[in-house]
């Protein structure tokens, strides 16, 4: 299985990346060993969507990443966003 997570960072933006482990790749943010999220502290996974192909997973996260990707996903979160906000 192939993930891609959005993380909500501590600076009130998303962080968004891919691993194939999950549950390690959430651990290792959150104990700061992840240097582009180590000083961004607190992250917590706010949204993750799983692939069972590796390219069709990079292609998504790469997506999520450009500008219109980063309005879908907020429109997707618009919910949670309007919580924290």
């Amino acid at each position: 299985m192939f993930y891609v997570y959005v993380l909500w960072c501590a600076d009130k933006k998303f962080y968004i990346g891919y691993t194939e482990d999950l549950k390690k790749r959430i651990v290792l943010h959150k104990k700061g060993l992840v240097i582009s999220t180590h000083p961004r502290l607190p992250v917590r996974l706010i949204f993750y969507e799983v692939y069972l192909n590796k390219y069709d997973a990079l292609r998504r996260e790469i997506y999520l990443k450009t500008s219109k990707g980063k309005t879908t996903l907020k429109s997707m979160l618009r919910e949670f966003l309007s919580n924290l906000l």
